[in-house]
């Protein structure tokens, strides 16, 4: 529990007096699987939590106690809602995994471009096929060859492998040879520290932080939702044009919700003004996606002198898949963890993990990481840029070792750490958030509320 935390405050080079205010509590299993899930979600809550305390102690406020409770944190990773008592189905019906001819695939087709995309390249017509067609024609597919030609269409697909087949591919190299994150500051870009007021003790400590969420699918949001939690003033952008899955409805507690078509010279201006008063700027899109519409994070860096930029993907900057898209799913096959889980399960049937903990921990990375900049931002000017990926998240899960007989572990429920809302959406039943700060109440101010519910200014 405490060495998980303690890795990940290393990456942050935060105080290590802060540590003891730091209460965890429980161990694994709480959650059925053969690894330390339920560690790898305390320790991310609990590092974005004592970190946006970190940051409001900078700003004057006292240290305070923060504790996170392994099976809370775990339960509320599962990301598990309902809108109106009903709840949305997570995978549509051709997403997941699929026997070849010499292996394993799974495919992400919770979008429609990406399900017609990939029945397209089974031979099929999207309009009639069915899920046992679709298992017919990937029978004949080799799986490394399936993937290989997925990727080259932009879809999203990966090969089943195991740890040992993941670690000789140039991308576990490339992988295991980086740290779990990386803030580094911009070259050539100086700047004074940015204006945060002194906190009164009562304020929650990113009060007054302003944050541009530029992110879809889910390590982003739950980020975004983290650092609203601490006080942060969170703006969620969204494009007109693209989908959102269901989960927004949970992801989207406590922000702001505007659009802005980034293909247009007036959705790339509103942005720019927004950027103007952000501290931070988060973005998770396929690698190159925002960069090419012109806010690369160097010359976010420059035009607004001080800002912390996050840029989150799948895979990394380095390696031959760095421009790969990939989902939480998708890292999990890729990696081995869907191949180890079945091994431990005895029977050899590939299995994902009891939730989403990828895209979890690494969302609770991403609120760690931008009060650790903006930590240093206030300390040494300049502006910073965090860099983490879902599979070096999923190395990092890996190094927390493995829970013998964690599999035999009952799901356990959740009602105790469930609260109702209003939303956009309907009445939203959901996770309480599990960090629980000690004279600042983490929480949400702001009902979730559908896309284009806000204006895109400050």
């Amino acid at each position: 529990m405490q060495s998980a935390l303690r890795q990940i405050w290393q990456n942050l080079a935060l105080p290590d007096e802060a540590l003891q205010f730091a209460r965890l509590d429980g161990a694994d299993p709480v959650l059925p699987s053969s690894f330390a899930v339920g560690a790898a979600a305390q320790a991310g809550i609990a590092a974005a939590a004592l970190a946006a305390c970190e940051l409001g102690h900078a700003r004057g406020a006292a240290r305070q106690e923060v504790a996170v409770p392994m099976l809370h944190a775990a339960l509320e990773c599962t990301e598990w809602f309902s809108i109106d008592g009903r709840t949305p189905q997570a995978w549509e019906a051709f997403s997941g995994l699929y026997r070849c001819s010499d292996g394993w695939v799974r495919i992400h087709a919770n979008f429609a471009h990406h399900s017609q995309g990939a029945l397209h390249l089974m031979g099929l017509d999207p309009a009639t096929a069915t899920r046992a067609e679709a298992e017919a024609v990937m029978l004949g597919w080799r799986a490394l060859e399936f993937e290989q030609a997925s990727a080259e269409r932009g879809l999203v697909a990966t090969a089943l492998r195991s740890f040992a087949q993941w670690d000789i591919t140039a991308q576990g190299s490339a992988i295991a040879a980086q740290p779990l994150l990386r803030i580094k500051r911009f070259e050539g870009v100086n700047a004074p520290p940015l204006a945060l007021a002194p906190l009164a003790q009562h304020q929650r400590p990113l009060t007054g932080v302003r944050v541009l969420d530029l992110t879809r699918i889910l390590a982003g949001p739950v980020g975004g939702r983290a650092l609203a939690a601490y006080g942060a003033d969170v703006m969620l952008i969204n494009s007109p044009h693209l989908p959102n899955i269901a989960a927004i409805a949970n992801t989207s507690r406590g922000k702001r919700s505007a659009l802005a078509d980034l293909n247009t010279p007036e959705g790339r201006d509103a942005l720019w003004r927004l950027i103007g008063g952000a501290h931070v700027f988060v973005q998770g899109y396929r690698p190159g996606g925002l960069t090419d519409r012109g806010f690369a994070p160097q010359t976010i860096a420059e035009r607004r002198p001080g800002c912390v930029v996050i840029s989150l993907s799948a895979y990394g900057d380095q390696g031959p898949w760095a421009a790969r898209r990939g989902f939480d799913s998708l890292v999990q096959t890729a990696m081995g963890f869907n191949h180890a889980e079945g091994e431990a399960a005895g029977d050899g049937q590939p299995r994902p993990l009891p939730m989403q903990i990828l895209d979890q921990a690494t969302g609770y990375l991403i609120a760690a990481t931008a009060a650790a900049a903006l930590w240093r931002q206030q300390r040494e000017g300049g502006s910073w840029h965090v860099q983490l990926s879902l599979a070096q998240t999923g190395h990092w899960l890996r190094s927390l070792g493995r829970v013998p007989h964690g599999l035999q572990t009952k799901m356990p429920s959740g009602k105790p750490f469930l609260e109702r809302s209003a939303s956009g959406f309907g009445e939203l039943t959901s996770f309480r958030h599990s960090a629980q700060l000690a004279r600042t109440p983490a929480g949400w101010d702001l009902p979730s509320m559908p896309p284009g519910t806000h204006p895109p200014r400050w």
